[in-house]
Parts: C-alpha cells; structure tokens; sequence
C-alpha cells in the first residue's frame, strides 16, 4: 500500500473530468516531445509529461492532489513507482530530473539526439502504463 506524505500531497476528491483533463494536457505535451526538431524541446516537454502522467495517477490511484513544495518531483516519481511497480520509473526518471536541473542551474551539457530519443521511448512506455489506468 503507497502512503503519501502530508508534506507532498493532501487529500482531494477528483472528477472523472477532472482527471481526464490531467492526462490530456500530459498527452499534449508528450505530442510536443515527439514533433519538435530539437532534443532540448523533445526532453523537456518529455520530462513534464512524464510528470503530469504522474499526477493524473496519483490523482486516480491515491486520491492526492500534489503540493507545490521543494521536493515534489521526486516524490512524485516515487509513488508512481510504487503505483505502478515499475523500478524504472524512480531510477529513468529521476535521471530525467536531475539532467533538467542541471540544464536549468548549471548550464548543463546538451541533450542529444539519442538521450532525447530514448528518453522519449521511456516516457511513452510509461504513459501507456498510465492510460491503461486512467
């Protein structure tokens, strides 16, 4: 059974619409990923989708709205981890994390094209996971 910590997350009753409209902007996202030219764009817009997909689930599966705090992607990864038993998810997708904030505050190196490619391949997986939930 997945706890989720007060600090993360609070207690929220969702609609199915409300729900529905979480994943559809992930969905969005993810398009913008696979269609942009550039592997910056293609691994941004894959890391957000990989986190929006995170909290459709965790708005599906646990009931949590999550809370805008330091920390929060990374709890997010894990609990979708957990939700989904899938190891991959914490360790792919805190790689993800880490290499947008080191991009983001230590003009980080490049993405390329092949990071970008197999990043996107495993975010995919991922949100066909979630889709088969939501």
């Amino acid at each position: 059974m997945t706890t989720f910590e007060k600090e993360y997350f609070r207690s929220f009753e969702f609609t199915s619409g409300q729900i529905r409209k979480y994943f559809q902007s992930a969905l969005h996202d993810f398009e913008i990923a696979r269609k942009d030219p550039f592997p910056e764009v293609r691994f941004s817009f894959g890391y957000q989708s990989l986190i929006k997909a995170g909290i459709t689930l965790l708005a599906k599966k646990g009931g949590v709205r999550v809370r805008s705090v330091p920390g929060h992607h990374v709890k997010i990864l894990q609990k979708m981890s957990e939700v989904l038993r899938d190891k991959d998810i914490l360790t792919i997708g805190d790689a993800m994390r880490t290499r947008r904030n080191d991009d983001f505050y230590n003009a980080g190196e490049f993405i390329t094209e092949k990071e970008a490619d197999d990043y996107l391949e495993f975010v995919e997986r991922v949100i066909q996971k979630v889709k088969g939930i939501v």
